[in-house]
């Protein structure tokens, strides 16, 4: 008998630096993300975040009352090229689970846990996959 079960990992890069930061959450429903949000806003209380999204519902959520330091930008439509965090995925779908099969979800979570770690501990790493330059000086241009 097949089963599925699933986990998620949220996640938010920094293109300028190469921060990363990122959560496992069970589901991707708008609580979930509001719970990411809350988390982001609160380890950067003095900067003011612009968070990147697609158009995913849960990302649209009108209850989320962001805070203060946190504000969302939504891309246009079918456009996840211009999404640096996708190359972050892509990366790490590529280098932690690239033809790897677990034998439980339990399995599964230690080992995104250990690869969402080790990119949130390279940001030179984070910063060669998602600084592209037109980023970098959109970001260094804004005022």
């Amino acid at each position: 008998m097949v089963t599925q079960q699933y986990t998620y990992a949220y996640g938010a890069v920094s293109p300028q630096d190469g921060r990363f930061d990122s959560l496992v959450l069970p589901h991707v429903n708008a609580d979930c993300m509001k719970i990411f949000l809350d988390e982001i806003a609160h380890r950067y209380p003095d900067d003011h975040v612009v968070m990147v999204l697609d158009g995913a519902g849960w990302h649209k959520s009108k209850a989320f009352n962001l805070p203060d330091n946190l504000h969302l930008l939504f891309l246009p439509p079918y456009s996840p090229e211009l999404n640096p965090q996708e190359h972050i995925w892509d990366e790490l779908r590529e280098k932690y689970f690239h033809n790897r099969v677990f034998d439980s979800l339990d399995a599964l979570e230690d080992n995104l846990v250990a690869g969402l770690r080790n990119l949130e501990d390279s940001p030179d790493r984070v910063k060669s996959i998602a600084g592209w330059e037109w980023i970098i000086n959109a970001v260094s241009n804004a005022k």
